[in-house]
């Protein structure tokens, strides 16, 4: 097999955690075994892509034999199609012959609503709901790994697309059929959707995503009939809130393209029903997915547009939020100052929150124990340029935030667990760092998030090169076995 012959890997297999650290840690043993097992591929079929003998390849599995010549990882990378930046090589050749950005297809592009208009149309957030869902439903395995090589949509492409928050909606047209739902069955939905948001705010992960689309179905449904106006408002807001669960669920699969999608739903529906304050949780919930996609840019013309249009209507706890996300973004671009300004205002926004109820119930997660894990990530983020600066605060700051909360928070424990590991590996104490990642895998266990397994699959290479010691090792097969799980 050359370079020009298509390679033998799906996409959704390049994108496990697992499999991304083995890669940068050259682990061949590891690489192998893992493709095997989740590629399908043969022993046989290993060798031959990579021009090795099935003895070779046999050696390396055992860990008999390690890959140390140039030349033989660029014929794996050719090989088996994985691209240079996985394996700390430039671009191989045959990359960029194919445009991901058509790769989250499930339907043909004619069959998608036109929802770019301005001023925002709620019937077309209706139709939207009910083709997003439709596909989804209907996505088999070969449009699941299709949707999984999608990329987001960046820069002033996404940022004009959401115009229409800052637009009063336009009027809808009168539905065909008369609409029965009555106030009871809306609070019913209302139940649900909140019951939804917990389970994934705690577990994280996409299990019940399937639930969570057809429950949005049945909504969109509804709303395409001619319910009672004040039915149809709170039939919105419950869209906006399935949606924006939908989304969560989607991005903890590694389905970031279709996140996105939904997230953008999420906000139409939110404008559609007047929720304004839900709508700016939704624009901070896509800068926190630009921010990890390396898009501060993007992230903090986000923020500033949730800010914008919620200005006069919002709480100080989810303002708080906002100015997290602010800090975030600032931190992302090196701007210090602007990170320490905006985690004040954050802390000060907090202080003066009120009672739970004085605010929307989506809101009450964001408490003093949110904001010093928040922060404390934050600090960790510049800690990978500047240990010295900053792992101490960093590793202070989700301290606080794990004595907080516990085991009980789920993902959000479980990423502050990885955090303080990391931070330990930062400031040099390997010690430390080992029996942290211990708890950070165990807390690892208790959630399906895939966010959770990514970071921890980030935390992998820090134990390497510390052979010598035996929780590092114990530490880093730890990580390796859940991952490959």
């Amino acid at each position: 097999m050359d370079a020009t012959t298509p390679g033998p890997l799906s996409p959704d297999v390049l994108d496990r955690a697992d499999i991304r650290a083995a890669l940068i840690e050259h682990d061949f043993a590891a690489v192998f075994t893992l493709i095997k097992k989740w590629g399908g591929l043969s022993q046989n079929r290993i060798a031959s892509a990579c021009r090795l003998t099935p003895g070779k390849v046999s050696t390396i599995i055992s860990g008999a034999q390690r890959v140390t010549s140039f030349d033989v990882v660029c014929r794996i990378a050719d090989g088996l199609r994985i691209p240079g930046g996985l394996l700390g090589l430039a671009p191989r050749p045959w990359e960029g012959e194919h445009d991901p950005a058509q790769a989250d297809r499930p339907e043909a592009s004619g069959d998608r609503p036109d929802t770019d208009e301005i001023p925002w149309r709620p019937d077309a957030t209706v139709d939207l709901a009910a083709h997003l869902t439709r596909s989804d439903l209907l996505m088999d395995r070969r449009a699941l790994t299709r949707a999984l090589a999608g990329t987001v949509v960046t820069g002033a492409a996404l940022l004009d697309s959401l115009e229409g928050w800052l637009v009063p909606a336009a009027a809808a047209p009168r539905q065909r059929r008369p609409g029965r739902l009555g106030m009871r069955e809306v609070e019913e939905l209302e139940t649900t959707a909140r019951a939804f948001r917990q389970w994934d705010h705690q577990y994280g992960g996409g299990l019940r995503r399937k639930a969570v689309l057809g429950q949005l179905a049945e909504v969109s449904g509804a709303l395409d009939d001619h319910q009672a106006p004040a039915v149809t408002d709170r039939l919105y807001r419950v869209m906006a809130q399935l949606a924006g669960t939908a989304a969560t669920m989607a991005w903890d699969s590694g389905l970031h393209r279709r996140a996105q999608d939904y997230y953008r739903l999420a906000l139409r529906a939110a404008h559609a029903g007047g929720d304004v304050v839900f709508g700016a949780n939704v624009l901070a919930g896509m800068a926190r997915q630009m921010l990890y996609r390396d898009r501060a840019d993007d992230a903090l013309q986000l923020i500033h547009l949730a800010q914008e249009g919620a200005r006069n209507v919002i709480g100080p706890r989810a303002r708080a939020m906002l100015h997290t996300r602010e800090a975030w973004a600032y931190a992302a671009q090196g701007r210090i100052a602007g990170f320490h300004r905006a985690t004040a205002k954050a802390a000060e926004g907090l202080a003066g929150a009120g009672t739970d109820s004085d605010e929307p119930y989506w809101i009450a997660y964001f408490d003093e124990a949110e904001l010093a894990g928040v922060t404390g990530g934050r600090l960790l983020d510049l800690a990978r340029t500047d240990p010295r600066s900053h792992a101490a605060q960093a590793a202070e700051a989700i301290r606080t935030a794990l004595a907080s909360r516990g085991a009980e928070a789920g993902r959000s424990h479980a990423l502050d667990r990885i955090g303080l590991a990391e931070c330990q590996f930062l400031a040099g104490d390997v010690r430390a760092a080992a029996a942290e990642t211990a708890l950070a895998v165990q807390a690892a266990r208790g959630t399906q998030s895939g966010r959770v397994r990514t970071q921890l699959g980030q935390l992998y290479p820090y134990t390497v090169g510390h052979s010598a010691s035996r929780p590092v090792r114990e530490a880093r097969d730890s990580i390796r076995d859940l991952l490959s799980s």
